[in-house]
């Protein structure tokens, strides 16, 4: 697999950032909820949607208007 420079370079981001708070995720976490809340960007929440049911190979078939 080659090696992707962009991909290498957002690693060493968040090592960078892990490292400022010596790897501890609960002052990651923190640090994170603190920026969400004092930045401008409105942060929706919608209720998960319902799996609809899967329609059998016929009813598609019939659906696509073939028999």
């Amino acid at each position: 697999m080659a090696k992707d420079p962009i991909l290498d370079e957002l690693h060493k981001v968040r090592e960078r950032y892990a490292a400022r708070f010596k790897n501890d995720l609960n002052a990651i976490y923190r640090d994170l909820k603190a920026n969400e809340e004092a930045s401008q960007i409105t942060v929706v929440s919608r209720p998960p949607r319902r799996p609809q049911g899967k329609k059998s190979v016929r009813k598609r078939a019939e659906h696509r208007g073939a028999a």
